[in-house]
Formats: structure tokens, C-alpha cells, sequence
């Protein structure tokens, strides 16, 4: 998993080398690597501001750290299942993490008080991502389902269902008109999050997709697949362009990482 601090200025990566490493993504160079974790590094998230820095593992735990020191501040523990995913919400104000025992748990990252644990998923929790205003949670799981809640209530909302393999990666358009989701079916979907309606299926991949991100302007969608490709169709448009140049499968969110020069180091 990778992540850009809000400002671009710095790139966070787990690794299953159980560390998180902060590199000047204009240089490449390592700038500190937080070491802690005892297992496998699945997923980083910057807080809105820049000032804290998530890392979930499946050690159980989302560790949080100052990424200008690399101080560690906080271990949240769940001890029944590995973190597989980390979103912090527009506000900062709220954690979200979806783990292995198909619980989506949300926090306090300051105080550390569980707020809610949203239990609905029969499987496997892999992704979580909140609407830009705040008001929604998405998390995508192994039961082949999107779930939809009310971070504030942790009320369910929807569920998303037509998915025929698990769901791996979820993510809201930045106006949050619009949430796709990427699946081991080889298939992205477009939903309304608002009514639950699908509004479109991309088809194409011939293999497992694991990452999906929206362009700023929200005119284009990436995935990235197990057949070692990056789709990036033009929403309005319908033209698809395919990117062929991975020797590797991509991963959850590596297909956001663009640089002249490959970055090393991790595990």
C-alpha cells in the first residue's frame, strides 16, 4: 500500500517487510522508515492534515505515527483480526479500518475510544472509504458485497450487491456522486451511493482487480489488476486506455504511484 501526504510532499508504503517507509517522492530517497509492526504492513493512510500517519497490519493493529519525526503515537489493537484497510475521515476526526473478521471498526484517533464496530459483512473486510462530505462509509468485502453506513450512527444504509467475487477496493468520486468498486470478478462497478443503483460495469480485465482511484476531476477511473495492467477509462467518454508496462500484478492503491524513477526498498 502506498499513500501521498495531503500536500505531496512525502509518500508512506507498508511493506510486508513489517515497516512503513516515508520517502521525498521527488527524489526517491528514504527519508525515515517506522519500524514497530510485527507482521505484514497492509495498508497507510495520511489524516487530512498531514500531521498523522495510519498503518494497519496483520499484527492486529493500526499504529499511528508523526511522520515529520517518525515518532510513534498511538497502537489501536483489535485482537481478533488482521487490518486490511485504513481511511481517516474529512475531518480527521474519525478512523475507519476494515480487518479480517469481517468487522469495520471505527475510532477516535486522538483518544483512541472505539466509536463504533459496523458488523453486517460475512467475510473478509478489505477495504474501507468515506464520501468526501463525511457522511458515508463504504467498505468492500470478501462476501462479494459493498455496505454502506452512517459513520455518525452506524446506521446500514445499503447494501451493494451484483459483485461475484470479493470486492477488494472502494472509492467515492471527489464530488461523491458516484462509488466504484473494483472485484476479483474482473470487473469494475459505478454505483449511485445515493439509491444503490449501478450505473455502469467495465468490463475488460482478465484478472482480479485490487485497486481503484478517480482522477481529481473525477473524468477518469484507474484499476489495477492481477493481469498486470492499468484501465484508465474516461468516465463520459467511454474510451479505455490500457497501460501494459507492469512486470508484476498491481496491488491495492500501488497504482497511484507515478515517478520517472522506480522507488526501492521495501520488502
Amino acid at each position: 500500500s502506498v499513500a501521498f501526504s495531503p500536500d505531496g510532499r512525502m509518500l508512506a508504503s507498508g511493506s510486508d517487510d513489517r515497516t512503513v517507509r516515508l520517502w521525498d517522492p521527488t527524489t526517491g530517497q528514504v527519508l525515515r522508515t517506522l519500524k514497530g509492526h510485527m507482521a505484514e504492513v497492509r495498508c497507510v493512510a495520511f489524516s487530512p492534515d498531514g500531521q498523522v500517519l495510519a498503518s494497519g497490519s496483520d499484527d492486529r493493529t493500526v499504529r499511528l505515527w508523526d511522520p515529520a519525526t517518525g515518532e510513534e503515537l498511538h497502537i489501536l489493537e483489535w485482537r481478533t483480526g488482521g487490518v486490511l484497510s485504513v481511511a481517516f475521515s474529512p475531518d480527521g476526526r474519525m478512523l475507519a479500518y476494515g480487518v479480517s473478521d469481517r468487522a469495520v471498526l471505527l475510532q477516535d484517533p486522538a483518544t483512541r475510544e472505539v466509536l463504533r464496530i459496523l458488523q453486517g459483512h460475512t467475510n473478509i473486510v478489505h477495504s474501507v472509504a468515506f464520501s468526501p462530505d463525511g457522511q458515508m462509509l463504504a467498505s468492500g468485502s470478501s462476501d462479494c458485497t459493498v455496505r454502506l453506513w452512517d459513520p455518525a450512527t452506524g446506521q446500514a444504509l445499503r447494501i451493494l450487491a451484483g459483485h461475484t467475487d470479493s470486492v477488494n477496493s472502494v472509492v467515492f468520486s471527489p464530488d461523491g456522486w458516484m462509488l466504484a468498486s473494483g472485484s476479483s470478478d474482473c470487473t469494475v462497478r459505478l454505483w449511485d451511493p445515493a439509491t444503490g443503483r449501478v450505473l455502469c460495469i467495465l468490463e475488460g480485465h482478465m484478472g482480479s482487480v485490487y485497486s481503484v482511484a478517480f482522477s481529481p476531476d473525477g473524468r477518469m477511473l484507474a484499476s489495477g489488476s492481477w493481469d498486470r495492467t492499468v484501465r484508465l477509462p474516461a468516465i463520459k467518454k467511454k474510451k479505455t486506455k490500457n497501460i501494459k508496462s507492469h512486470l508484476r500484478p498491481c496491488s491495492p492503491a500501488a497504482c497511484d504511484l507515478r515517478l520517472d524513477d522506480p522507488i526501492t526498498g521495501g520488502g
